[in-house]
């Protein structure tokens, strides 16, 4: 996964560990990235583990428990450190996370760092609720999707809620299953029954959604599902929805800056308009011109003699007898 700039860092910020999974390590890498610069932007250090780390669920599901639980010990092995220690673990994919909330202990049940990784594991969402994490502002409409581990570990609460603190209007579409299921919807003979899951709630809520709406989904599967089931949307993860914020964020901040410079730069033009011609007039008064020069003044104008009658009479040409 490609780190983020520098700018996003926090090397002095507390700690917390951001699980890799494979889904967003490989395939989704901007879910990842954005990930980290949510959180690094709410003052927090991420730290992201060295080397191969997988929860192993793809093992279990199919029956390779003892691959399951090398691949678990090489997690715990990794992360022991931060586990005693007492760092959060946030994940980025639910179907991962939920493997450290629930599998995990019932694999391990007399590991004592299992049961610390149980109790230090949060889904994205509720890492920012938990600590407290003040998310950027945002306006608008979102439908929200959640995936079934999420719903099963933790509920999707701590989803509308931080989309709410941000300021969107949040439709929690409840009902069914995205249908993908992992790899099971993309094994022969099971495409169409994984359509028809998707269509009892999913994919027509989406389709139906108004286009400034956002489609708010964590999890890889119903992500993939919704993108490749011809919706004509594309789901984003709420730490992309997160970065919308921010961006949004800087441009309001920017066209406050450009009119701020604009007044200002307006009343610095009237204010010299209005002092220029406030010197003009007093020099006028004490006969200097604007920048101190004498003031130019106009010699009378000649006046025509007048007649007895009082007319005026044109004075004589040269050379002419006067009367």
């Amino acid at each position: 996964m490609v780190r983020p700039p520098r700018r996003h860092r926090q090397p002095g910020g507390r700690p917390v560990v951001l699980f890799p999974d494979t889904f967003n390590n490989h395939f989704h890498t901007g879910v990842g990235v954005a990930c980290v610069e949510a959180i690094e932007a709410a003052g927090w250090r991420v730290v992201m583990p060295e080397g191969h780390v997988c929860c192993g669920r793809p093992l279990y599901d199919y029956g390779f428990l003892d691959a399951a639980e090398r691949y678990l010990h090489r997690v715990l092995d990794v992360l022991r450190p931060h586990l005693r220690a007492g760092t959060p673990v946030v994940g980025m994919e639910p179907s991962c996370l939920a493997v450290f909330k629930d599998e995990l202990v019932k694999l391990l049940p007399h590991d004592d760092d299992a049961r610390r990784l149980t109790r230090n594991a949060y889904h994205f969402a509720e890492f920012f609720r938990t600590f407290d994490v003040e998310p950027p502002r945002l306006e608008g409409k979102a439908l929200l999707w959640g995936h079934c581990h999420q719903r099963a570990t933790g509920g999707m609460g701590p989803e509308q809620e931080l989309l709410e603190k941000m300021g969107l209007e949040v439709r929690n579409l409840q009902g069914g299953c995205c249908g993908l299921a992992g790899s099971w919807g993309f094994e022969s003979g099971k495409y169409g029954i994984s359509l028809e899951c998707g269509e009892q709630a999913l994919l027509p809520a989406v389709r139906d959604a108004e286009d400034d709406r956002i489609v708010v989904a964590d999890g890889f599967s119903c992500k993939t599902q919704i993108e490749d089931a011809g919706t004509g949307r594309e789901a984003l993860h709420v730490a992309e929805v997160m970065r919308l914020a921010r961006q949004e964020g800087a441009r309001r901040a920017a066209a406050a800056g450009a009119r701020r410079a604009r007044a200002t730069a307006t009343a610095a033009a009237g204010a010299g308009r209005a002092g220029l011609g406030h010197r003009a007039r007093g020099a006028r008064r004490r006969g200097r011109g604007p920048g101190g020069a004498p003031a130019v003044t106009r010699p009378p104008r000649a006046v025509p003699p007048r007649s007895p009658a009082g007319r005026c009479r044109a004075p004589p040409r040269p050379g002419a007898t006067p009367p």
